[in-house]
């Protein structure tokens, strides 16, 4: 099934079994892009040499670091990923966890691993910036 056929499903079909095998194959393929890229930079880390001129040293360890940063946000990406997985399995997926109602195909689509339907991610982004304020 592609994006297109996807989205000219009738409404009453939302999270269908259909859908769902759709959302599993696109998360799993996404999962699986996302574990082989971290895979890469982890070997990249590892095999990087260590310079002998000091300069180089600051500057090899400043682009580690950015690396590292790289990969934590994967990581936590990757989190998500396996949630939305966990999710699908429990029948749960495609849901609101906070309101308990449909997220969208559309925003589905362009973010798979979503929890929040678009209401809620915008109150929990206003409550977040009414924190960081404080």
């Amino acid at each position: 099934m592609t994006a297109d056929e996807l989205l000219a499903q009738p409404a009453e079909a939302y999270m269908n079994d259909t859908q769902q095998v759709f959302f599993r194959d696109l998360l799993t393929h996404q999962r699986e892009e996302l574990q082989q890229r971290i895979d890469d930079e982890f070997g990249e880390l590892r095999e990087q040499e260590r310079p002998a001129d000091e300069a180089d040293i600051a500057s090899r360890e400043e682009q580690r670091q950015w690396q590292l940063r790289l990969l934590e946000r994967e990581k936590k990406l990757l989190d998500k990923i396996d949630q939305a997985l966990e999710r699908l399995a429990r029948g749960e997926y495609g849901w609101c966890r906070e309101t308990g109602e449909p997220i969208g195909l559309r925003r589905l689509l362009l973010r798979p691993m979503a929890s929040l339907c678009i209401e809620a991610k915008e109150r929990e982004e206003q409550r977040e910036r009414h924190q960081r304020d404080l």
